[in-house]
């Protein structure tokens, strides 16, 4: 009952003004105003049982005690409401609109206070809207499950032996509420995934419907309406399509249509990491923290449902939830990379070969613990098996033809050419190293061999016995010997073979036939 009403009640059961003015807690002055008007209204007087309606007494107060206006008439930021008005509607805060008035406005000389009564009078003129109003969601059993990351502070990690920033990776299932948390070191698209597949294996189950947070890891683009469209991360795709779920971002900058897993990453870090800041081990942690989410998070009765999450789960929920693949669940993590002028792009700190021709071009790389796919164009280009970081997988199809040879800088490789050309060319590309014991000699051999190649091995062999005859170990001399036709000459001192008879050509008629057959016609015509 309004205090309006009570006091003409208490009137009209003849308790005395002052008494009526302390159990209504107000001073004897308010009152005696108040039974003032009333009194002029003939309201007081009656039943106790009919009392008059508020309306009625509250408007017979206003004509007698009008509201007193404040001595400032108009607030200082009052000319500034078309301006103020749009970046409230955007989102802004008062605060953030006082500092953008400040600086962009140099005559602006309103205060905060004064800022944040012109949105309040604003946002009470703009009334609630459609949109302001929190729809509660009901999930079936099974059908849905959101995810999120929260940050704990810095905790001990036994595998780098530091301090690093440490987050808890939560997964509440939105019928039951049950919890599943694993702290982590970071946020990266590996650990992502990591933390579904051990989520999906500790539950029993998959839920239909995941709702992820719009980070990198799930989201590329995210959707900045209703008709937006949503980029999915492609390792986050396969994920999906492995274990048969959906994935529904939650809209950007909406954190509160994930609820569920924003109370529940609250709930974690107050009742668990709060009670637990003397210890700094995340090894420690990480195993009381699943005993916790068994035994105290699991079995309290939680403030919505009014029901035991694990309770819940264990006989309504899990038996709702999809089967786990039969396939063990492979991660598969895509990377986009630029390919470097040579030829290779940088996965995981280790170097991959792909076509020559795509250096400068962004590339897509398919990552698996085992092997790495790169695509261009939606084309798989490259396949390779994983090597340890600082090592180099390189392909010679994907190099120049013409320049691929001289990546290989081990002087037994080129001698082992060079003995393939046959004996002569070894001895002589032997001979070439041996040149200069201070000059390495490795490029000038690298430009013969590939030289003497083009050529058929019996010139290769002749150019390289009379460059030795001559001492010429330099690339220009052997070129010439080549393009001058030396080889094929005899060397000095050595005797010449005669000749050899020439022979006739393919399609040449025999001289001697043709001599007796017409010789054979003259014959006969003489007789």
């Amino acid at each position: 009952m309004h205090r309006l009403q009570d006091l003409v009640r208490l009137h009209r059961l003849g308790v005395g003004p002052r008494t009526i003015a302390r159990r209504l807690r107000m001073s004897p002055n308010t009152e005696r105003q108040y039974r003032r008007a009333l009194a002029t209204r003939g309201l007081l007087a009656g039943d106790v049982t009919a009392l008059p309606e508020l309306t009625t007494l509250r408007e017979a107060v206003v004509a007698a005690l009008p509201p007193k206006t404040p001595p400032q008439q108009v607030s200082s930021a009052a000319r500034w409401t078309e301006t103020v008005t749009p970046w409230l509607t955007g989102g802004a805060t008062p605060t953030a609109i006082y500092d953008r008035l400040r600086l962009e406005h140099p005559d602006f000389t309103g205060s905060l206070s004064a800022v944040k009564r012109l949105c309040l009078r604003l946002q009470r003129a703009r009334g609630i809207q459609p949109d302001d109003v929190a729809i509660p969601v009901e999930t079936a059993p099974g059908e849905l499950a959101q995810v999120d990351f929260g940050y704990v502070g810095r905790l001990y990690d036994a595998a780098t032996r530091v301090l690093r920033k440490a987050w808890v990776f939560v997964l509440v299932l939105g019928y039951s509420r049950h919890l599943f948390c694993r702290i982590v070191f970071d946020q990266r698209i590996e650990t992502w995934l990591a933390c579904h597949a051990e989520a999906f294996a500790a539950l029993g189950g998959v839920p239909a419907v995941i709702v992820p947070d719009n980070l990198k890891a799930a989201v590329i683009r995210a959707a900045f309406g209703v008709a937006g469209a949503t980029t999915l991360n492609r390792s986050y795709r396969e994920c999906a399509r492995h274990y048969g779920f959906q994935v529904d971002p939650t809209p950007i900058r909406s954190p509160e249509k994930k609820g569920k897993v924003e109370a529940a990453v609250k709930y974690v870090k107050r009742n668990f990491f709060a009670a637990r800041r003397e210890e700094l081990d995340a090894g420690v942690l990480g195993r009381e923290l699943a005993r916790w989410a068994r035994e105290i998070a699991g079995q309290r009765r939680h403030g919505t449902t009014q029901r035991r999450p694990l309770e819940v789960f264990t006989t309504v929920e899990q038996p709702a939830l999809r089967a786990l693949p039969v396939e063990p669940y492979v991660p598969t993590v895509w990377h986009v990379a630029r390919v470097h002028p040579d030829a290779h792009v940088c996965v995981g700190r280790a170097l991959y070969s792909v076509p020559w021709r795509l250096i400068g071009e962004r590339v897509l790389v398919r990552v698996t613990p085992t092997a790495l796919s790169i695509y261009a164009a939606d084309a798989r280009v490259a396949t390779h098996d994983r090597v340890p970081a600082g090592r180099r997988s390189t392909q010679e199809a994907h190099l120049p033809p013409q320049r691929r040879d001289l990546r290989h800088r081990s002087q037994s490789y080129w001698q082992t050419r060079a003995e393939q050309l046959g004996p002569e060319v070894g001895a002589y590309i032997r001979e070439v190293f041996a040149t200069d014991d201070v000059l390495a000699q490795l490029r000038t051999v690298q430009q013969i061999v590939r030289h003497l190649e083009r050529f058929p091995v019996a010139r290769a062999r002749a150019a390289c016995v009379r460059a030795r005859f001559y001492g010429s170990y330099s690339y220009p001399a052997l070129k010439a010997i080549l393009a001058k036709a030396l080889d094929q000459q005899p060397l000095p001192g050595t005797d010449a073979s005669a000749p050899a008879p020439l022979t006739a050509p393919r399609f040449a008629r025999d001289l001697r036939a043709q001599l007796a057959l017409t010789h054979e016609e003259a014959r006969h015509v003489t007789h």
